[in-house]
């Protein structure tokens, strides 16, 4: 079983347009839906459709319009009762696939809101091989969240996957190695922010095709504790660090429809190949093949197992050194 923690769920209404985005200008739509979101209620939509037993982690009061969006979709959760009502996001989708997205800051999380999330997180995490900490955080919130939760979750045996940014995402490094997960997914900015890289040199290396800086940056990572680095970089694939070596992924172009969700799904697909057992390399290619898979659908839907094609992934040892590291004190 899989637990996924949303601390600052959402409720995501996605409209696509006829035409390009054009500021002070009304616009036509083509259609608009509304889906339960956040990163981690979008980790377990994927996982509840490739039929992986996962229990979501939120704040929501009951009644709230999220819970029953997740109960119509046949997901599993444990919310704990919160001060409002989730926030609303809109995602905004041209005909080329470009995104705009609006996001509100949710609803203020008491520390007593928090304690709570905090207690049902560990008690869903005594039967669970993974849990992921995905996402913003919620005003109220400190920024060593996520930091702290990482350390009680590995006291349990629990691997642990997280996904977050800014100063989240510091506060966890700053704590490096105690509170380092099995597995952290950055993006370029993100992997930056971590190891203080140039954000524009790692999506230029990408784009070229020379991924050396990624690789570097990761390695970093994983000399600190992180188990593996999984960097997503858009249209540039991913690429995995471990402490065995490194691989990059690339897939064949698709017409892209939203870029919603995608980074999500690609860590979905991690988790499952890694629940599989599967080699850190073709852990890397299901990554690859769930991202690109939703990037091809509208608004926030969510890749099934049978729109995705691990064939159309091209995977490349990219450190053939393969020289292990030593964690840093």
């Amino acid at each position: 079983m899989i637990v996924t923690l949303t601390a600052n769920p959402s409720l995501d209404r996605t409209v696509d347009l006829t035409g390009p985005l054009e500021r002070g200008k009304v616009h036509r739509t083509e259609r608009s839906t509304v889906d339960p979101g956040g990163k981690g209620i979008n980790v377990a939509r994927v996982l509840h459709a490739a039929g992986t037993e996962v229990v979501a982690v939120l704040p929501a009061d009951s009644g709230d319009p999220l819970l029953t969006a997740l109960s119509e979709q046949g997901i599993v959760h444990r919310a704990v009762p919160t001060s409002g009502p989730t926030r609303n996001n809109i995602t905004i989708v041209e005909p080329d696939g470009t995104t705009t997205k609006l996001n509100e800051p949710g609803t203020t999380c008491t520390a007593i809101t928090s304690g709570e999330l905090h207690a049902v997180l560990l008690e869903c995490a005594q039967d669970a091989a993974w849990a992921v900490l995905s996402g913003s955080l919620p005003p109220g919130v400190p920024d060593s969240w996520y930091a702290d939760l990482v350390s009680a979750l590995r006291s349990l045996g629990c691997r642990v996957a997280v996904d977050t940014s800014e100063r989240p995402l510091l506060a966890l490094a700053e704590r490096f190695p105690a509170s380092a997960p099995d597995v952290v997914k950055p993006n370029s900015d993100e992997l930056a922010q971590l190891t203080g890289a140039d954000a524009h040199a790692l999506e230029s290396a990408a784009e070229t095709g020379d991924v050396t800086a990624v690789v570097e940056a990761g390695r970093l990572l994983v000399g600190r504790g992180v188990g593996a680095v999984l960097a997503t970089l858009g249209g540039a694939g991913a690429v995995l660090v471990t402490d065995s070596g490194a691989w990059r992924a690339t897939a064949a172009d698709v017409t892209v429809r939203s870029t919603v969700g995608a980074g999500d799904s690609s860590l979905a697909g991690y988790l499952l190949a890694e629940q599989d057992g599967l080699a850190p390399a073709e852990c890397l290619r299901l990554a690859v093949a769930y991202g690109t898979a939703a990037v091809a659908l509208p608004g926030t839907a969510v890749p099934a197992p049978d729109s995705v094609d691990a064939s159309g992934v091209h995977v490349t040892d990219v450190d053939p050194r393969r020289r292990p590291l030593t964690p840093l004190s």
